[in-house]
């Protein structure tokens, strides 16, 4: 942890616990997206920097997964967060991985599924703020916050129909003012995250808001117990976030066998790009970064939107920050695979036998997570390598180092996942 002479030196603000929600934050999200992506336009139009359509339409559609997994908002509405829309989001998540990983191959297809989202959502979100008998229609009726939110509301939605427009027709698409249009856009997200992070200050929630670490797991299967795709999905953040880094990075390695055949293109500023944006997502939602986990503090919330930045900018304009954020993230994996072995090798047993003949009896789950993080910290560490030496290991080895990352990393989630259901019988059971 940062010392107490540093604290001093950097506002006592920047150290507090961040009152950010996941909502606000993914909204945020959205407008680092749209407000940079415009900015960059500006010198793409101009012919100062290259352009990569399928990386950055990619990582918008992965964005918009990761607010279907975790808060169950979708660009055509807020459904229940059931099982089947947590499977639909993942489907988007690995269409726009895809979409980052090879470029040329879909840019038609991207570029009109994502005007399609824009367009067809704007317009049916816009319908729903006026329709629907509990938003517009009563937060109108109040001056302040709740007026200002209806007025946010129906600029965001306004602008997505005309940014969806823009995206579809070729005209529109290739004017450089539109360049001013995107920074408008991105802006407006910026005005409705405030406006509900102030709502949420003025009308605090009966209970606490804790969707910033965990989200609500309430209403999980039926009361017999069966699993059903439309009951709510009791999938806490942290799995959540590690679902969609498991896909990217196993997805990245199953292309990297044709890619390393010479059977496919490949984009590595897409890949590098994708992976620091889920590592912000980590940090301004959890504070857990690759160097552990710590208070998700201003500070942090902030660093990680840097990082957010740098991700946007890498899957938008190719080859300017290529090596650059691979040493980065090659020098984050070794010290996070390092950081680990070095805590088991410091780290003292339990003392819990009360007698020298009592016997430790470790359950079969322990010992599976604890097998399971020690291979994922050892492929870690294999990656990181392959990031800082990438002349030294060959296409195909790297490939089965990420296939293996990924598959890790689903069945650590998956490990996580049971060992919860089992805590939560015995809780039950002990009541």
């Amino acid at each position: 942890m940062p010392s107490d002479r540093l604290r001093k030196q950097i506002h006592p603000r920047m150290w507090e616990e961040s009152d950010l929600s996941l909502e606000v934050i993914v909204l945020l999200f959205f407008g680092v997206f749209w407000l940079l992506f415009g900015v960059l336009l500006f010198r793409i139009y101009s012919g100062d920097l290259p352009y990569n359509p399928d990386s950055a339409y990619g990582l918008f559609l992965v964005i918009v997964s990761f607010q279907m997994i975790t808060i169950g908002k979708t660009p055509f509405g807020d459904p229940r967060r059931s099982w089947a829309l947590v499977i639909v989001g993942i489907g988007t998540a690995i269409l726009g991985i895809t979409f980052c990983f090879i470029p040329g191959y879909f840019t038609s297809f991207v570029r009109t599924l994502v005007g399609l989202v824009l367009f067809v959502g704007g317009i049916v979100l816009f319908l729903q703020l006026f329709i629907s008998e509990r938003k517009a229609r009563v937060w109108i009726k109040f001056a302040g916050i709740l007026r200002q939110l209806t007025i946010a509301c129906a600029f965001v939605y306004a602008l997505t129909v005309i940014s969806g427009l823009i995206t579809l027709i070729p005209d529109f698409r290739e004017d450089p003012r539109t360049a001013i249009f995107v920074m408008l856009y991105g802006m407006s997200f910026f005005y409705l995250a405030w406006c509900i992070w102030k709502i949420a200050r003025i009308y605090p929630p009966e209970r606490p808001d804790n969707s910033a670490s965990t989200l609500r797991s309430s209403d999980r299967a039926d009361s017999k117990g069966h699993f059903s795709l439309f009951h709510e999905a009791s999938l806490s953040l942290s799995p959540a976030i590690l679902i969609l880094l498991g896909f990217i990075i196993t997805i990245l390695g199953c292309l990297l066998f044709p890619v390393s055949l010479g059977l496919l293109p490949f984009s590595p500023d897409g890949q590098l790009g994708l992976i620091l944006a889920i590592i912000a997502i980590q940090m301004t939602t959890m504070g857990d970064t690759p160097l552990g986990q710590y208070t998700r503090s201003w500070l942090m919330v902030i660093i990680g939107f840097v990082f957010a930045c740098l991700g946007v900018f890498s899957c938008v304009v190719p080859g300017i920050l290529t090596g650059m954020i691979q040493v980065l993230l090659g020098i984050l994996n070794i010290v996070q695979g390092s950081m680990f072995f070095i805590k088991q090798f410091f780290k003292k047993p339990d003392a819990i036998m009360t007698t020298p003949q009592a016997s430790i009896v470790v359950p079969p789950m322990v010992n599976r997570l604890a097998r399971t993080q020690i291979a994922l910290n050892s492929v870690t560490l294999a990656f990181g390598a392959s990031m800082l030496l990438p002349g030294l290991v060959s296409g195909f080895i790297v490939a089965v180092i990420l296939v293996l990352n990924g598959s890790l990393i689903l069945s650590l989630v998956s490990l996580m996942q049971r060992a919860a259901k089992m805590q939560s019988s015995s809780e039950q059971q002990a009541i």
